[in-house]
């Protein structure tokens, strides 16, 4: 049997993770209801049924990834860690997946649930489906938020998942935004390089894995092996006849065809995950679209990223954060106690937590991080080094670092020049090129006199645990 995303949402409502929501408007109450559920620290998944001009059984799920049990569930994981633990347990997954990629190729099968229904030429129409409108001043409808875009390289043959923005235009049309220096990016230029149209595939609803994938820094050309990893069994792929492309056998909806290299349609503005529509409405590329697979009663899978706490921020928090730690204990930095990507800044703001070792430790730590980030979002603003007497997943103890221990002057270091992109709302629009510049904050401790730096006040953890026993009630806690 199959694990795919109906197989998720049974394990979910076993453990009553997940509401549903019927007559919801596509146009305004979808998006407002996925931000609102989703500023609280652990919200549910959301099923949206009976849309407004739809019929019952054509559905989008929100929310799929925005709790630490449902994170764990999906990748494996036990389900009864805090975030920090989450992330120590997603280092030791990263290392299993990682080494176990060349044992399960994806499985080339004839057919799956996605080739339940078929659309060809004028039968397809993206908006059969409730394409939400996610953010009250988006420039359309947007397909494309919890899925991911398959491409593959021209010269290599490398297949790559990417979750880059997707737009409902029209019937048959989609707009496509990624980022330079993108996998995918760089495979549909190398087409329209030779003035040929590339191939491009569409998954808009499947297991919240794909998402994982599509949205992680993978090796170039192992998406498909990845997942295998990850699900402990080869991934089903099914060739598209239109393009070529390996798709999801058991996807909700999958969409294939061309970008054109001599067609371009004014894409967004979009709400995007640094909390503003930053990089305006512009021209970018198209996709015409040539047949459509989905199954009975398909679900769209959103995620749509926003400003704070939301389903997107928070799973690339962690894959993130378990990502960096691994890079750095690669690179032989030593007692490195934790990383923490912190959603309030959607991926801008990371901490990284050491026990200082030798002189230079923080510094090295900082660059070492800031290197290692542009492996994922390429806009990083800030990275913060701080001592293991500090929670580094909280901020209030983060910024009380900064304040006490770091000297501006001598401990905050400019890196100039650093890629960006047209999302970065710091930018100027139009711009030459997308760069940035990046600080890494020493906020550690002085090494050279660290021994003699004032104690900070605490409370012993006997006298909590006492005080709480017998004061707990009263106190609500």
């Amino acid at each position: 049997m199959s694990e795919d995303l109906r197989d998720w949402l049974e394990k979910v409502q076993k453990i009553e993770e997940i509401t549903t929501i019927e007559g919801a408007d596509w146009e305004w109450e979808i998006g407002a209801i996925t931000d609102v559920s989703g500023k609280r620290d652990i919200a549910p998944a959301i099923m949206f049924d009976k849309i407004k001009d739809y019929p019952p059984g054509f559905r989008v799920l929100s929310g799929s990834l925005l709790s630490p049990r449902r994170v764990a569930l999906t990748l494996g994981l036990p389900t009864d860690q805090d975030t920090a633990g989450l992330v120590n347990s997603l280092r030791e997954k990263l290392h299993q997946w990682e080494t176990s990629l060349d044992k399960v190729p994806p499985r080339k099968v004839k057919t799956g649930a996605v080739t339940e229904n078929i659309r060809t030429g004028k039968k397809i129409n993206l908006f059969e489906f409730p394409v939400p409108k996610w953010h009250e001043k988006d420039g359309g409808r947007f397909i494309g938020t919890g899925h991911v875009v398959i491409t593959r390289d021209p010269d290599t043959g490398a297949v790559n998942l990417g979750t880059y923005r997707v737009q409902a235009h029209d019937a048959n049309t989609t707009g496509l935004h990624i980022s330079h220096a993108k996998h995918g990016w760089m495979h549909i230029n190398k087409y329209h390089e030779r003035g040929q149209p590339a191939p491009v595939a569409l998954s808009i609803g499947h297991h919240p894995l794909v998402l994982c994938v599509g949205s992680a820094a993978v090796p170039e050309g192992v998406d498909y092996s990845y997942l295998g990893a990850m699900m402990g069994k080869p991934f089903d792929i099914i060739e598209d006849d239109v393009t070529g492309l390996p798709i999801p056998a058991d996807a909700e909806i999958v969409l294939t065809g061309w970008c054109p290299p001599d067609k371009t349609r004014t894409e967004g503005p979009f709400g995007e995950f640094t909390g503003y529509y930053a990089s305006g409405a512009r021209e970018d590329w198209i996709v015409e679209v040539e047949k459509v697979y989905f199954r009975n009663n398909p679900i769209i899978l959103g995620a749509p990223p926003g400003r704070g706490h939301m389903e997107y921020s928070y799973y690339s928090a962690l894959t993130a954060s378990a990502m960096i730690h691994n890079e750095l204990d690669k690179a032989g930095v030593v007692n490195v106690k934790g990383v923490w990507t912190h959603e309030i800044g959607g991926g801008l703001f990371i901490v990284v937590c050491i026990k200082q070792t030798y002189g230079g430790h923080a510094k090295e730590a900082g660059l070492y991080a800031l290197q290692f980030t542009s492996k994922g979002n390429v806009i990083r603003r800030f990275v913060v080094v701080v001592d293991d007497d500090i929670d580094y997943t909280d901020l209030r103890d983060v910024v009380w670092a900064m304040c006490t221990r770091c000297d501006p002057e001598t401990q905050i270091d400019l890196i100039r020049g650093g890629r960006s992109t047209p999302l970065d709302p710091r930018i100027r629009k139009p711009a030459a090129s997308y760069v940035a510049t990046r600080a890494i904050i020493d906020a550690c401790k002085p090494w050279a006199w660290i021994n003699e730096f004032p104690d900070a006040i605490t409370v012993n953890p006997d006298t909590v645990k006492k005080v709480t026993t017998k004061w707990g009630a009263k106190l609500g806690l």
